[in-house]
């Protein structure tokens, strides 16, 4: 299930601010370690639950590791969802930010996954 940590909800901000009457769509920073923030904008529209993660570093920003990428994922969503990054085809790509990756799940939608072998020994 789909859930936002209010906690750490940008509120005050003229553009980017929201309160707990948005619901589950609005933009977050969480700590992820010392000097280490995930910029967050969560939304669930159109049928989806979608975040999409900046890693903000030392005032830098960057790309999330898979290990940043799995604790939001954990944060957002319960540990036994379902959460997928997609590929499309190169000519659907939209890349409003360098450093941003996204997860994505369809809302009612229960994702058919291989087996486990086929990834490696657990």
């Amino acid at each position: 299930m789909f859930h936002v940590p209010n906690k750490f909800r940008l509120k005050n901000h003229p553009f980017f601010g929201s309160d707990d009457s948005y619901g589950n769509n609005g933009v977050f920073f969480i700590p992820i370690e010392k000097d280490i923030k995930a910029q967050v904008i969560a939304s669930d529209g159109e049928g989806w639950e979608h975040v999409s993660v900046i890693i903000i570093e030392i005032g830098k920003s960057r790309t999330p590791t898979w290990e940043e990428m799995c604790i939001l994922k954990d944060v957002f969503w319960d540990e036994e969802d379902t959460v997928i990054q997609f590929h499309p085809p190169k000519s659907e790509y939209v890349n409003n930010n360098d450093n941003c990756l996204h997860l994505w799940r369809k809302i009612g939608f229960d994702y058919p996954l291989p087996d486990s072998l086929l990834v490696g020994v657990k």
